[in-house]
């Protein structure tokens, strides 16, 4: 029996606390069929789980405005990791992952640490005088662009270009998307790629100690290497993926410290609780929500058989969230240890970037419970308008002169 779903995505209730519809939403079903998405949503762990990892789910891109040109727009995802299945990103991801493994992460470690004490001094300049700060724009946002810039090896002086760049991609990302968003988004794709391919090709004349340059040298075992195209997209995805997800764990996760003031006291006083309360601030509120799979035949899921040619999508929040996995699952505990959260996916498709990405979420946290003991909310946070990627806008908080 088909259970259909009523949940808007876009209603300003859901976007501000998805979590108490899904829960109303899961007692219903665990797979229910959405009119208006015309697709699957997925309500427990195990159906997620079983989404992203089934080999007969498939990331099956296509233009979703077909009369409307974005070749920028498309390149970046026609060649992309993310959105190719076997034997095509079994190649991919094979070079990508090898092109990591040459270093980059334990290279980057020191490195992310004095960015983020740098950042820190900002917000320490910032708010001397007991003024409010955003954590957001003075920390959080900076912080995973230059991380990125940094990995991929681009020059300072254009870090300021990134972000911008990502923004305007990503809201391609969500379901009411404008006019005007889609021409931003072909805008900033076209002014991304070439600048890519310029830096593809200094990197080819005078190769570095970055990513870009990993990328360009490594070689399959039958001598095949990324084309241009290809290690452009990888490039875009790293920036996007890894820009979105962790400036949105931070600001979701401090959110949640900040309001949970026994949970803040008990990081505080045990820095070795630093690690399992990045994973709980993944889980407690998931900077990505929904991770969508095209059927290329006909595919149980829970109790439902996904047509071939339908879409299904894993709401990664409402597994997070899962009763059936996560003891008292509304409750924000950063000493939790039994915590299987999907934040970073699963199965093939799971995240290339999480090692570096936990290594930053990490020095963040370690960052500002060292430098600000004092560090308060100064008035209720600003959230972002959209579903999919859930995130703060901003995040004013104080903090106490001398503390820096």
């Amino acid at each position: 029996m088909r259970v259909a779903t009523r949940l808007d995505l876009t209603s300003a209730d859901v976007v501000a606390d998805p979590y108490p519809h899904f829960a109303a939403a899961r007692v219903r079903g665990a797979v229910q069929w959405h009119d208006g998405l015309g697709m699957w949503l997925t309500f427990t762990h195990a159906a997620a789980n079983a989404v992203l990892r089934a080999r007969t789910l498939g990331r099956v891109w296509s233009p979703r405005w077909p009369d409307e040109p974005m070749p920028s727009f498309a390149l970046i995802h026609v060649n992309s990791l993310l959105e190719n299945e076997p034997p095509v990103h079994t190649r991919l991801r094979r070079l990508v992952a090898a092109a990591f493994a040459r270093g980059h992460v334990e290279r980057l470690r020191p490195r992310i640490a004095e960015l983020a004490d740098r950042l820190a001094s900002d917000v320490a300049d910032a708010g001397a005088d007991g003024s409010p700060v955003d954590l957001i724009a003075t920390f959080a946002e900076p912080l995973p662009v230059q991380v990125i810039a940094e990995l991929l090896g681009v020059p300072e002086p254009d870090w300021p270009l990134l972000r911008p760049w990502s923004n305007a991609i990503v809201k391609m990302y969500e379901y009411a998307v404008s006019p005007e968003q889609r021409a931003a988004a072909e805008t900033a794709s076209a002014e991304f790629v070439a600048y890519l391919r310029a830096l593809v090709a200094q990197r080819r004349t005078a190769p570095g100690d970055d990513l870009v340059s990993s990328l360009i040298a490594e070689t399959d075992s039958d001598g095949a290497r990324l084309s241009e195209d290809e290690l452009v997209t990888t490039c875009t995805l790293l920036l996007n993926a890894g820009h979105e997800a962790t400036v949105n764990v931070v600001g979701n996760g401090v959110t949640a410290l900040l309001t949970h003031p026994d949970q803040l006291a008990a990081v505080r006083s045990d820095p070795a609780l630093v690690p399992t309360a990045v994973e709980e601030l993944i889980r407690y509120d998931s900077p990505l929500q929904l991770f969508e799979r095209t059927a290329l035949v006909d595919t149980p899921i829970g109790d439902v058989q996904v047509a071939a040619g339908t879409k299904i999508a894993a709401l990664l929040g409402a597994a997070n969230r899962d009763p059936a996995v996560f003891a008292d699952p509304d409750r924000f505990d950063v000493a939790r240890t039994d915590n299987p959260h999907l934040g970073f996916g699963a199965g093939i498709h799971f995240c290339v970037g999480a090692p570096l990405a936990r290594v930053e979420l990490q020095t963040s946290l370690h960052t500002l419970l060292h430098r600000f003991p004092d560090l308060t909310l100064a008035a209720d946070p600003e959230r972002r308008p959209e579903f999919v990627i859930r995130g703060v806008r901003s995040l004013p908080v104080t903090i106490k002169r001398g503390t820096s």
